[in-house]
């Protein structure tokens, strides 16, 4: 496995501080390779150490709740600063407390996990701000190919926009075997880590509404749209129950979603929301006859990278016009739209026309897979394979 130096960077200023390290992400990120990592470089100076993996049933077993956990560490530990790992730790009953009891008894504590539940409320009073988060998520293009090198494997472009960044996929040889990887870590997703967890129901409809938010990606959503195709599959369901359950969906790092700018009214418009997917793979994994939704898993790509080069993004509305990206970084900010091609007359007027109303002082940027190179005097175009390989834009 590659080292995902970027997140390394970010995390290693905080080996040794008394605040806890909260690293999350989806299921089969990498997550617990960060974790192993950073025990790596610790166990160089020090062996006063202890990892816990609580996806092992027998360590959850012997150590099910927050007394047991500060039992078995105060037992294995040596009195100078021991450095705590704790992967998948939600599943401790009681792990918040022992977070916060560990970290004021001389312990560096890292834990992970794969719900944003981590971040709750709840849990963030109890620790009154004594955190640091850390989201790691699926490979972007640079680490898949550096992964696939490593494999001896070479990874297109079109494989990463149809079946995206789950590191482990591509240690699987044919697409038939990724499917059944890629299917196997959504029912897990979806049955373990949201229906068994939230202790959902209505099973049917939420796996309903799963499908159809996956097959969302890259478009405007609201509770009354997925209700009204829910109450079309002869599954009525209330729209708190809806909003609910997207929510469930975004909880478990499956979803992102961006919020809408109004140009008009200068504020951000609550009850829109554009959804990202993780990973595309969890669109292209529920469709039928190798017909891929391209246009807009290449726009969900974009949006990942984009999020991996540290940009914040909204969606820029102005009546009619959206684009689809505001990206802030710094002091510096781009308006971006991202298209599979603008080859033809009706995408390129489509495309660059959505940057009409904007003066010329703004950074405007149309992102493609075309090989042309399209720029105009105001238009930056930048291609795709360009694109991957940058840091900045």
């Amino acid at each position: 496995m590659i080292k995902r130096e970027k997140y390394l960077e970010a995390i290693r200023d905080f080996y040794d501080s008394d605040l806890i390290k909260i690293i999350t992400g989806i299921r089969r990120c990498g997550k617990s390779v960060i974790l192993k990592e950073i025990l790596e470089e610790i166990s160089r100076k020090t062996d006063n150490i202890i990892f816990l993996d609580f996806e092992d049933t027998a360590v959850l077993t012997a150590i099910p709740n927050e007394l047991a956990l500060l039992d078995y560490v105060d037992s294995h530990r040596k009195k100078s600063l021991c450095y705590v790992f704790l992967d998948e730790v939600q599943r401790v009953e009681g792990w918040a407390g022992a977070c916060r009891t560990l970290r004021i008894r001389n312990c560096s504590v890292f834990i992970s996990g794969s719900n944003s539940r981590l971040l709750s409320r709840e849990f963030t009073k109890e620790l009154s701000g004594r955190y640091v988060p850390f989201q790691i998520r699926p490979f972007v293009f640079k680490e898949l190919r550096q992964y696939g090198e490593e494999l001896g494997k070479e990874i297109s472009l079109t494989d990463y926009i149809i079946w995206g960044g789950f590191p482990k996929r591509i240690e699987y040889s044919s697409e038939s075997a990724q499917r059944i990887y890629l299917n196997e870590l959504n029912e897990t997703i979806i049955l373990n880590d949201i229906i068994n967890r939230y202790k959902i129901r209505k099973t049917e409809v939420f796996k309903r509404l799963a499908d159809f938010v996956f097959l969302s990606n890259g478009r405007i959503l609201s509770a009354r749209s997925v209700g009204k195709y829910i109450k079309g599959a002869g599954l009525p369901c209330s729209l708190t129950t809806i909003t609910k359950y997207i929510g469930y969906l975004e909880e478990a790092y499956a979803i992102a979603t961006l919020k809408k700018y109004s140009a008009k009214s200068r504020r951000i418009l609550e009850y829109y929301l554009k959804i990202y997917n993780e990973d595309v793979a969890l669109n292209s994994i529920r469709v039928m006859d190798s017909r891929y939704d391209l246009s807009h898993n290449f726009e969900n790509v974009v949006y990942n990278e984009l999020i991996y080069m540290g940009y914040s993004l909204k969606v820029y509305n102005d009546g009619p016009q959206e684009i689809d990206f505001v990206a802030n970084k710094g002091n510096k900010q781009y308006f971006i739209q991202a298209a599979y091609s603008v080859a033809e007359k009706k995408a390129y007027d489509r495309e660059f026309g959505a940057f009409a109303k904007l003066d010329n002082s703004c950074q405007k940027i149309v992102i493609t897979n075309d090989d042309i190179d399209y720029s105009t005097s105001t238009v930056r175009h930048i291609r795709f394979k360009d694109f991957v390989l940058m840091n900045e834009l």
